[in-house]
Formats: C-alpha cells, structure tokens, sequence
C-alpha cells in the first residue's frame, strides 16, 4: 500500500523546471507572488507555508523542533515542484534551504539565498560575544514582551531589529496583526537558529551553484552568517545590495527577483 504523502500549504505557478521558495520569519508563502509572476513562464514554481506561518501546521507544542523539521515539512513540494529542484530562501527561509540541501545534495540543482539566517554558525566560529549578539538581544526582548502579554512590544522588537528602529510603527495596521501572530513564535525561531548542530564543513562539501545576496544595510548577524558561508562554500555567487537591508526581498522585490531570475536562466 503507498503511503499518503501529506504536502504542507502551498502555491504554485507557471510550468518548466521546478522552484521551490521558502519565506522569511513573521512572513508567508504570499511574500513571493512577485517572484511567481515572473518566473512562471519558464519554471514550475512552488512557495510553501512553515511551522507557524500563514496556513502552515502550528509549532509542535509538547517539543521543540528546527531545521530538520522545517525540512522535513516541506521536502514533498521538492517532487512536486520537479527534481531538481532550485531552493529560493530568504532569511529563515534561507536556513531551511540550506539544510534541505545539506539534507537532499542530488535533488537540490541550484541554491539561491537572501541572507540565511543561520546564527549557531557564527557561535561555532567564536562563542559571544560576537556579531549575533545584536539578534539575541532582540529575541529576548521580544520575548519578554510576551511573557508580559504584549504582542505589540513583541513584534517592534523583532521588526524593528531586522528593518531599523521605527519600522513596526510605519507598518500599516492591516498588516500587523498576522506579524504579531507570527512573532509569538520567536523562541522556536531562535531555536531552529541557534541551536542548529550541523557543522560548516556540511555546508563547504555542498556542490551545487549558490547565489548568496546580501544588504549592506543589513544588521550585523546576518552579515556575520555571510562571511562565514561565503568562505566555505565552493561555487558561490555573492552580490550585495547596497541599498537594501535583510528584509530587501520584501521591501524591493523587483531589484531582487530580478536577480533571482537572471540566476536561475543560467542555472
């Protein structure tokens, strides 16, 4: 009997080889529709929901989980977006990406990364103090906030950590309650990213083509991750942004996704 393959929400467009895109904390699958637009023509692209996000499963509430996990979720849609598969991460997103084809090496044919936001890699370097100190200041601030029952406090400590300080406030209201929801999973985020075992050298052995994008406006943790990654692995691509910030493929997705698609039409 063939075991039922249960695949987490996702969206999907276009026809061709196949593009799987995973999104960014406090964000959903929805954060890539331009993306979808535009390569669809030429590709078969897929962008799923994780743990928490959008219609995605909730965090387990009896365990913690991470990357494995997140992988784990989503590794149905690499088969059903088409093999192999292309992996488009942004930020967290960007470290489940990494993982999959740490995880999956022969179904994975290209990595494009904004950013991964893989913080246990820049502990293993030095132990903190260090450049990921800034992130974990702001997790328990925002963590704080929740134990005293306010989201609002919550979500502008996160927000306003990745996008400067102000950002929360100049969010429009329609969009604050779904990342207010989302940031109530900061903890299970910061565990996925600081607890994450896998060594550097998985990384340096991965063969596949990687576009690695930066912001040079960006907070020092997830540039911090960038020069660590960069270093290692063996086909990397780096382009930086210098106008942009860790949150560019939301902010500017036009400046992004058309590097995206450049990328891949060579790829």
């Amino acid at each position: 009997m063939t075991a039922l393959v249960v695949e987490p929400f996702h969206r999907e467009a276009g026809a061709g080889p196949g593009v799987l895109c995973l999104h960014s904390n406090a964000a959903s699958s929805s954060q890539w529709r331009a993306l979808m637009d535009r390569l669809a023509p030429c590709f078969h692209v897929v962008a799923c929901d994780t743990h928490g996000a959008g219609k995605g499963p909730a965090w387990p509430a009896d365990r913690r989980i991470g990357l494995r996990e997140e992988v784990a979720l989503v590794e149905p849609l690499i088969a059903r977006a088409g093999e192999p598969v292309a992996l488009v991460g942004h930020s967290y997103g960007g470290a489940i990406a990494l993982m999959a084809a740490v995880l999956h090496p022969g179904r994975v044919r290209a990595l494009v990364l904004y950013e991964p936001t893989l913080f246990a890699l820049v502990d293993a370097q030095a132990s903190p103090p260090n450049d990921a100190d800034g992130i974990r200041a702001a997790v328990a601030a925002s963590q704080r906030a929740l134990d005293a029952g306010d989201s609002d406090e919550a979500a502008r400590c996160f927000i306003d950590y990745w996008m400067g300080d102000g950002a929360w406030a100049r969010t429009p209201d329609a969009r604050k309650g779904a990342i207010r929801e989302s940031v109530s999973n900061v903890s299970n985020w910061a565990h996925a990213l600081l607890d994450e075992p896998t060594s550097l050298q998985a990384f340096a052995d991965l063969q596949m083509p990687v576009l690695y994008m930066t912001g040079q406006r960006s907070p020092a943790a997830s540039l911090a991750v960038a020069r660590v990654l960069t270093a290692v692995l063996p086909r990397v691509q780096v382009v930086e942004f210098p106008a942009l910030g860790h949150m560019g493929p939301i902010t500017h997705p036009e400046v992004v996704n058309e590097a995206i698609e450049a990328f891949l039409r060579a790829h």
